[in-house]
């Protein structure tokens, strides 16, 4: 693995870490209060994913979510080879948040909400969940594509407060019935380590989806006769870009 390569990863492992253990965090704090609130844990989330954008973007691109991964990948934003390692650090960051959310919190609080698994909500059944997720996370991508990948948008310097709110306001109406993770890997690291597999599938297919769906309708309407946004360059290509 190049070190360029090896950078890229760990971005993708902190971004996808931050919004597991604030996102895991932000659930179980939510149902220890005695008001709890979808408001709080709607800004939490979508503050997670904004000012690791904001941080890390420029490194790594800033996906945290392996159906934006996958969406770049179908419209060749990034290499297969790639797109593997991201997967991998976001899995991974996903599962080591999920493992320190439990071993840190008190365990009443962690079990109350199994340990911040997405769930559906009371009368939602997994077919009405699989397209809300699929639903919620193309608006996510297709913010992604406008903000972060399209060259021409006059906020690409503020794509992470976009994409940060779109994540809010997703939450705001999914949240009480999908738990509105749009992230395979929110899903992942919390299943994985409290073992909550209950219509795991939703969390998978819903969002790739999504993704694909946003990702494929941004480039063919949008991005065919413009120029990409190209990946950041290797840090000595970019000092050298700039002597």
């Amino acid at each position: 693995m190049s070190e360029d390569t090896l950078r890229r990863a760990v971005a993708e492992m902190v971004g996808a870490f931050t919004l597991t253990f604030i996102g895991a965090g932000a659930a179980a704090a939510s149902g220890a209060v005695s008001d709890p609130t979808l408001i709080g844990v709607a800004i939490a989330n979508g503050l997670a994913i904004g000012v690791m954008v904001c941080a890390l973007g420029h490194i790594s691109g800033g996906h945290f979510n392996p159906a934006i991964t996958f969406g770049f990948l179908i419209t060749r934003k990034i290499k297969p080879a790639l797109a593997g390692v991201y997967w991998v650090a976001q899995f991974g960051g996903a599962a080591l948040a999920a493992l320190l959310v439990k071993q840190l919190l008190p365990r009443a609080t962690t079990e109350a909400v199994k340990l911040g698994v997405p769930a559906l909500g009371h009368g939602v059944d997994a077919s009405s969940g699989f397209l809300l997720e699929a639903i919620l996370t193309f608006f996510l991508v297709f913010v992604v594509f406008g903000a972060a990948v399209d060259t021409r948008g006059p906020f690409n310097a503020v794509a992470g407060l976009a994409i940060g709110l779109t994540i809010s306001i997703d939450v705001l109406f999914g949240g009480p019935f999908t738990g509105a993770a749009m992230n395979p890997s929110r899903a992942f690291g919390p299943q994985l380590v409290g073992d909550h597999w209950s219509n795991g599938w939703v969390w998978y297919a819903g969002p790739v989806l999504g993704a694909t769906v946003a990702a494929c309708l941004y480039a063919f309407l949008y991005l065919r006769k413009t120029e990409l946004k190209p990946e950041p360059p290797p840090p000595a290509q970019a000092q050298a870009a700039q002597s």
